[in-house]
């Protein structure tokens, strides 16, 4: 068997494996956003990811009998399938006419393609499936361009480069990586100028996502130089860098689809990019706190031990599918340590060209992300150190660290065909090693059971269902809101209903568009969501609009919003204006409980959940609306006919 069959066989086995364990439909986190932006060619939230909307839009035209949220979770798998292809290509060029140079690219498509990150983003509608691969095809055209020093490879290097912008400005990650393949020759000599010419666009892509004109005039600067340089004469110079400059603008034009397509106010719409200033600021996340390097916002060595919590989840997440490690699971993990070191000494054995850009995309996806991301501590690590919630990540961030994972997946196949050839083993049993880790992460893994499975349909149905037509309903954040935007947008389910996300009130730009889609006259604009929220609840109030709140919405966020409560399932109606002293912390609202409303939807949801056992995961937030799904049971045994809020929020969603 050749590399090239080898490949294709690995990218065929974990498509197969990817699809099996795939999301049925949709999944928590960002998945409804995406899923319903694709579907109305929308604007989901900064930085806007436009390549990826249309590219969703075209694939799920292309696999028009499929249910929408099916074929964009196709899509992931594809990608992946298709990134885990180009890696074990990648490895079997390096390993170049070596008899085991099939076994060695199988295994480390099959070890790669196993880590649990890398399944995760591949079984439900995720951009960095779509990122992965980029990052591949720029290694797998920078590669060419090092072996052959052909200019066309370079220039295509520029595109992919260029392309993470309107993409997603993960896959630069891989740039250093990248630069380096496109430097050093096969014969052992330094193409400079190209390393130049796609650090220069690298710079421009790095400026234009933070949108810095410094940057994007140095990166404009190094490439013209580079080109005369290496020219030395005008008009040769000038052709090489209009190349590189078309090729860079070309693929940076995706990005003016948000410009105009704003314009048209999609459904979804997050920034409302209708101008150069607002587009500018959404392609920089300026909505966000984007942290700069220093000062670090958790400890260095809390960062780094993060880090290794999330390694010691990529191989064998079903010894342990729990945030608590576990000692069948750690060890696992530093068995396939031993295999990427063992693998990683090899390959420097073999081929030290492809082991240093191997070795700077693990330095850059590992440490590099650490240090640039500048993260706060994981949701469910360094709790003793920091305990302050607002001090922790909304989620666990594992899926940024991806490329390190991957290039420690790469490693490691390469480390068993390695063992097996010490110990004289078949190579069916280094190929069955290899494959290990999608057996020990499989049920982890898999969305084709609970809490995937229905969890975040039934969550978004029931909020919407047994809404009052034309009702404004309140929601905490993503979790509430992206399922609801998906089954309205996607499903055409209740659409008379307006959803208000009261965190993203905070932008100017958000609370117009509430004003621009109700034509609702709002006024000024208060500071505060808690201000703005009550703002939008009183003129929605004044005009016939019933005010309704996820039962996610806490009650310090629901107090400014009404004051006397009914709660009807997964969602409470407002009776009332909210009380003065909201404020002071005083009388917070009650909520009264309409029995039978509760009682009718705790049996939908029972039913719907079925009585199959929810398997441990991770991610929080499976177990946090598995309590929002479980309030209304848990009301009905528990509350009174009337409770306070803080009460009812320690039933159903204290987090």
């Amino acid at each position: 068997m050749s590399a090239r069959r080898a490949a294709i066989c690995s990218g065929l086995v974990l498509l197969a494996v990817y699809v099996a364990t795939m999301a049925p439909g949709v999944t928590f986190w960002d998945a409804g956003e995406f899923i319903a932006a694709a579907k109305t060619l929308g604007i989901p939230h900064p930085p806007g990811t436009p390549l990826f909307v249309i590219a969703l839009n075209v694939w799920t035209r292309l696999w028009w009998f499929l249910p929408s949220a099916v074929a964009t979770n196709l899509f992931s798998a594809f990608c992946t399938a298709s990134a885990v292809a180009l890696g074990a290509l990648f490895v079997g060029k390096a390993f170049g006419a070596m008899r085991e140079v099939a076994w060695v690219a199988l295994a480390a498509g099959l070890v790669s393609g196993g880590m649990s990150s890398v399944w995760s983003n591949a079984t439900e509608t995720e951009v960095y499936a779509a990122s992965l691969l980029l990052a591949m095809a720029m290694l797998w055209a920078s590669d060419c361009a090092g072996r052959t020093g052909e200019r066309r490879w370079v220039v295509l290097t520029t595109y992919l480069l260029a392309l993470s912008v309107p993409l997603h400005t993960s896959a630069l990650v891989a740039a250093p990586a990248v630069i380096w393949l496109a430097v050093e020759r096969r014969d052992g000599t330094f193409d400079w100028a190209a390393g130049f010419g796609l650090f220069g666009v690298a710079t421009i892509a790095a400026g234009v996502s933070r949108w810095s004109v410094a940057l994007m005039t140095t990166g404009a600067i190094i490439v013209a130089v580079q080109a005369l340089l290496v020219r030395r004469r005008w008009r040769g110079a000038a052709r090489d860098a209009l190349a590189e400059y078309c090729a860079t603008a070309i693929a940076l034009s995706a990005l003016l689809f948000m410009l105009l397509r704003a314009r048209h106010d999609p459904a979804i719409n997050q920034g409302d990019p209708s101008s150069m200033q607002r587009l500018t600021e959404a392609v920089s996340r300026a909505q966000y706190d984007v942290a700069g390097v220093w000062p670090r916002r958790a400890p260095f060595w809390l960062q780094i031990s993060n880090w290794f919590e999330y390694a010691d989840w990529q191989t064998a997440l079903t010894l342990g599918p729990s945030v608590i490690p576990t000692v069948a699971r750690v060890l696992a993990t530093l068995v396939f340590a031993g295999f990427g070191l063992t693998g990683f000494l090899w390959h420097r054995a073999v081929d030290r060209r492809t082991w240093r850009a191997l070795t700077l995309l693990f330095a850059c996806g590992s440490i590099g992300v650490i240090v640039y991301l500048n993260l706060k501590a994981g949701t469910s690590f360094g709790w003793a150190f920091v305990p302050d919630g607002d001090s922790h990540e909304a989620r666990d961030r594992d899926y940024f660290f991806v490329l390190g994972f991957w290039t420690w997946g790469l490693w490691a196949g390469m480390g068993v065909v390695r063992l097996a050839m010490r110990f004289r083993f078949p190579w069916a049993f280094g190929v069955a090693v290899a494959a290990l880790p999608i057996l020990l992460n499989w049920s982890a893994v898999s969305r084709r059971s609970q809490p995937e499975l229905a969890l975040p349909s039934a969550l978004a149905g029931q909020l919407l269902d047994s809404l009052p037509t034309g009702a404004v309903l309140f929601t905490a954040g993503d979790n509430d809101t992206y399922p609801v935007w998906y089954e309205q947008q996607v499903n055409d389910r209740r659409r008379d209903v307006t959803v208000v996300t009261l965190p993203l009130l905070e932008a100017d730009w958000y609370y117009r568009e509430f004003e621009r889609r109700t034509h609702l006259s709002l006024g000024g604009m208060p500071a505060g969501y808690s201000k703005r929220s009550a703002r939008v609840a009183s003129v929605a109030r004044a005009a016939g609009r019933a005010i309704a709140a996820s039962i996610a919405v806490e009650g310090g966020d629901r107090a400014p919003i009404g004051a006397d409560w009914i709660m009807r399932g997964l969602f409470a109606v407002s009776r009332s204006r909210p009380l003065t002293n909201n404020g002071s912390g005083v009388d917070l609202p009650v909520m009264q409980i309409d029995t039978s409303a509760v009682a009718a939807v705790r049996d939908l949801v029972d039913r719907r959940l079925g009585r199959g056992a929810i398997r441990e995961s991770v991610d929080p937030v499976d177990a946090y609306a598995i309590r929002l799904l479980s309030c209304p049971r848990l009301v009905l045994l528990r509350a009174p006919s009337k409770a306070d809020l803080a009460s009812l929020d320690s039933t159903c969603n204290l987090r």
